[in-house]
């Protein structure tokens, strides 16, 4: 009888500890497949465990989904898994992969905002990478209480959008991401390069929209200095900016879209047309580059009142008019040739 029991005995504590074994394997072996780099989930609020379990096997995350969902449901971590963008490396087991996504553990998203652009194209940017969409990010744009909580007003707002790369939670809303990203611009200004601009008379929504006028007029770094000294020149002689990027915004305001500018648009009455109004405009007309940015602050201290595209990139400059007209009809008579060869071409 008491062998009997004995063997009843050895029976279960080896059916226990296989029981056990197969559990910790279940729990601490590699369930993620051998695969280079990382692999991402994004899980909404409100995501239940089957529909979190679905994300994971169609990214390709799971090596086996049973095992992953028995281990969930044993230890009750399914119910507690949270919103948000994960990433999971190859050959993590269920205990790495409950763990992380029960705590909480996110991945933080990239998000790049480019340089010159329009309040629209950032938008779709960040409503393409971040979980709101693209028309929350323009509400917080204009939204007038968040730009004076920011020091700032709707019209100027934009241009603190600086164009660099940004590390974001996924879930993080779209006003906190516009208040970083401003807190980061404002912390891009120094105090030295504050005190430069005043000494040229220049707050920072004044270096702001002079760098945003210098973003669009040229793409070459070089000459950027020299064309922020031009127009500064110009302030400072109480002459018209006369600025195309300023046409140019004007176009897009009333027609949607940039297009080739013609004689007629310089006479358009619209307050961000500086051939018509004198100063700057009310507002940036894009959000400026670092190296534009820069260019403002430490623009060049030169005579020069104008400068027109050459023939090849890159601009001429010139003191006089008398010089700056020659030289515009040196670029004048190459565009028409340009565009002769294009018509013969089929173009």
């Amino acid at each position: 009888m008491r062998k009997k029991l004995f063997k009843v005995a050895l029976i279960l504590v080896l059916a226990g500890l296989g029981l056990g074994g197969g559990g910790a394997w279940m729990m601490f072996s590699a369930n993620t497949p051998a695969f280079e780099g990382k692999r991402g989930i994004k899980i909404p609020p409100g995501t239940g465990f089957e529909t979190a379990l679905d994300s994971l096997d169609a990214a390709g995350i799971l090596a086996s989904r049973q095992t992953f969902a028995w281990m969930a449901r044993l230890t009750g971590w399914g119910d507690q898994i949270k919103a948000g963008y994960y990433t999971f490396e190859g050959r993590q087991s269920n205990y790495d992969l409950l763990s992380t996504l029960r705590r909480g553990l996110q991945t933080p998203i990239r998000l790049t905002i480019p340089p010159g652009t329009r309040p629209d194209v950032v938008a779709k940017v960040a409503g393409r990478d971040m979980a709101f969409d693209a028309e929350t990010f323009r509400a917080a744009l204009r939204d007038p209480v968040l730009a004076e909580e920011l020091g700032t007003d709707t019209l100027h707002l934009f241009s603190y959008m600086m164009p660099e790369t940004y590390f974001f939670y996924w879930l993080t809303d779209a006003p906190t991401v516009v208040q970083r990203i401003k807190q980061e611009t404002d912390k891009f200004f120094t105090d030295e390069m504050r005190q430069r601009a005043r000494s040229r008379g220049l707050s920072v929504d004044a270096v702001l929209s002079l760098a945003a006028i210098v973003e669009w007029e040229t793409s070459v770094e070089e000459e950027k200095a020299r064309v922020a000294g031009v127009y500064i020149n110009r302030l400072e002689q109480s002459w018209p900016l006369q600025a195309d990027p300023t046409v140019q915004y004007a176009i897009i305001a009333l027609e949607g879209q940039k297009r080739r500018l013609f004689n007629r648009d310089y006479e358009i009455n619209h307050p961000y047309n500086t051939y018509q109004f004198k100063g700057l405009p009310p507002g940036p007309v894009t959000n400026p580059s670092p190296t534009s940015i820069r260019a403002v602050v430490d623009a060049e201290k030169h005579n020069y009142m104008f400068f027109v595209a050459k023939p090849g990139g890159g601009h001429t400059f010139n003191a006089t008019l008398a010089g700056h007209t020659r030289d515009a009809a040196i670029f004048h008579r190459y565009m028409r040739e340009q565009r002769r060869r294009q018509q013969a071409n089929g173009g």
